[in-house]
């Protein structure tokens, strides 16, 4: 590939990137504006469509992105470690704009209000038509995480998503969260509903017993007379961060050997532009692109970067471009390519946000979302509350959104402590609007959200903390799992990421005492891997919660996120100022 300097700034044009704001068309119609913001002229030959993570949002939704995503060793201070201000910088967004508002957490509940929702399907499905119009034969790529996140999701058993993305016009695909419906469940889809229409994607899955390829791994589609390869990598770690009984059959792994023999034979089979659609996290594809050749792109899920600028890798035989297209339905990535001479010579690259109030709701999809929702509309809109502060669940060590959920399990469970997990997905809510019992399933639906009350040790305690913070903080990518930090409830403690592995947590507080190495205190907890949990009559965390806020008297005061105290973390650009 030739690249120059500008190449890493592709994103900025067509006034998308360039921090314009609504506010400049604040005389023009919502269409107008929108012709302006979406108008990409289309550059080469070969386009892609990337999305993922949308966690089943198939309504538009409120998130707020990090101010907590720091980045340690030789990623501090670059994509994706980088939030507020620092992002805008990089990305040449201008504060108090619309863009700057898609991308990161400030001023969040006035930008909110003033910029409107984003995401949800029939307006990402108004963009995906734009774009394929625009750009005839470009294949639309769903990164994953796509089956789960809601309660029509999970009560549907996904069947909600697969539709809507089948209406889409979705390609090609890999996954994650997906897994958690069960091997039976996932192979009856892909063998009835994706049949002839979308193809999955994972190279990385194979039997356990023979070591047999679970799903097709790779796939050779013809883009306007050009051979292109499209390879699926699932995220490698779902048997360690999900239950392991729901993928007993199947063995995961980053698998980098076999993923290089099947870049080599694509490229031997005619293939001029090879592209990866992976579920690894964004900093492990950093390093995968580092060390194996021949692809031209990595397209990214799982750690939810909405990433405006690509960032593009040396490796031993040239170039590959490493892209992140956010979450929630937020964004959808636009990846075009110039093909002469059998291979890439150039690229752009756009993160196109998905703003509800500038694209018209296609019809269809519409249509499609109101009919799939109906028989659980009424249970999803009933009103629980009225929070009086924001709602919110990214960063890497709370939100307030997980504070609620804490807070409510040691309430009602009469914990001593409590531990939520460091998901990424979830939905956030503004101060005075209503908390939904959709808004809580946002938050908490998967197929294995049991409440827990378990009793641990001090000490206990602490390995827990200190296992999950080098899942997190390991300075290997590939050692990391790319979650946030667990969650804590009631403990307060000191954390230094850039200490070795068992020495990140330590001065561990509760109720302003010193945890006990020698004594037992009682943990409230949720989401256990342990297939044991199936059978013991727990509730699930959302009746929980739910019994915690109708207790509040219709309102619920703002929650402040419990932090730790962090050491060794001055001056990082991934940490809000």
């Amino acid at each position: 590939m030739n690249l120059s300097k500008r190449d890493f700034l592709q994103v900025l044009g067509a006034g998308t990137m360039a921090g314009m704001g609504l506010g400049a068309y604040a005389e023009a119609e919502a269409a107008t504006a929108g012709e302006r913001i979406y108008d990409i002229a289309r550059f080469g030959t070969v386009s892609f469509l990337h999305m993922t993570d949308c966690h089943a949002q198939l309504k538009p939704v409120y998130f707020r992105e990090p101010s907590v995503n720091m980045g340690l060793g030789n990623m501090k201070g670059q994509l994706p470690h980088l939030v507020g201000d620092h992002l805008l910088k990089v990305a040449q967004v201008g504060p108090g704009t619309d863009l700057a508002y898609a991308l990161t957490y400030l001023d969040f509940d006035k930008a909110a209000r003033q910029y409107g929702r984003v995401g949800g399907f029939a307006h990402l499905a108004t963009l995906v038509k734009r774009m394929k119009a625009s750009r005839p034969g470009a294949l639309l790529l769903d990164g994953g995480d796509t089956w789960q996140g809601s309660g029509t999701a999970l009560w549907t058993q996904g069947q909600d998503m697969v539709d809507a993305c089948k209406l889409l016009g979705v390609d090609l695909m890999t996954g994650h969260w997906e897994f958690t419906l069960g091997m039976e469940r996932v192979q009856q889809i892909i063998a009835k509903d994706f049949a002839g229409k979308v193809e999955f994607l994972a190279q990385n899955v194979k039997t356990v017993d023979f070591g047999d390829p679970v799903f097709k791994p790779y796939t050779l589609r013809e883009v306007n007379g050009v051979p292109c390869a499209i390879i699926g990598q699932a995220f490698p770690y779902t048997p360690i961060a999900n239950p392991r009984y729901m993928v007993s059959d199947w063995a995961f792994g980053i698998q980098e050997d076999p993923l290089q023999k099947m870049v080599d034979e694509a490229r031997g089979k005619g293939a001029q532009v090879v592209v990866l659609l992976s579920h690894n996290g964004m900093d492990v594809d950093l390093k995968l692109a580092s060390r194996v050749t021949g692809i031209d792109a990595i397209l990214g899920g799982h750690t939810h970067d909405g990433m405006p600028v690509a960032s593009v890798v040396s490796n031993a035989r040239g170039k590959t471009i490493v892209t992140n297209a956010g979450s929630n339905g937020k964004f959808l990535g636009v990846l075009d390519f110039e093909v002469k001479d059998k291979r890439v010579q150039d690229f752009r690259y756009k993160l196109l946000p998905v703003f509800a109030n500038l694209l018209p709701a296609d019809p269809e999809m519409e249509a499609l979302i109101t009919r799939v929702r109906a028989p659980f509309e009424s249970k999803l809109s009933e009103k629980l509350a009225v929070t009086q502060g924001t709602l919110y669940r990214r960063g890497n060590f709370n939100g307030s959104g997980d504070q609620l959920l804490l807070d409510a399990m040691m309430e009602v469970q009469g914990a001593d402590l409590a531990f939520s997990p460091g998901f990424r997905w979830g939905t956030s809510l503004l101060s005075g609007q209503d908390i939904t019992r959709e808004w809580l399933m946002d938050m908490t639906a998967t197929t294995y959200s049991y409440a827990t009350l378990t009793d641990m040790t001090g000490a206990t305690i602490k390995n827990v903390l200190e296992d999950v913070a080098d899942n997190l903080f390991n300075p290997d990518p590939y050692y990391q799992q790319g979650g946030d930090m667990v969650r804590v409830g009631g403990l307060q403690y000191r954390c230094n990421p850039v200490a070795g592995m068992g020495k990140r947590i330590d001065e561990l507080r509760l109720a302003g005492k010193p945890l006990e190495a020698d004594k037992t205190y009682k943990v409230a907890g949720w989401a256990p891997v342990a297939e044991s949990a199936k059978t013991q009559g727990l509730k699930p965390i959302w009746e929980v919660v739910e019994t915690w806020l109708k207790a509040r008297g219709g309102v619920v005061s703002a929650r402040v996120p419990n932090m730790p105290t962090l050491v060794g973390m001055d001056q990082n650009p991934g940490i809000a100022g």
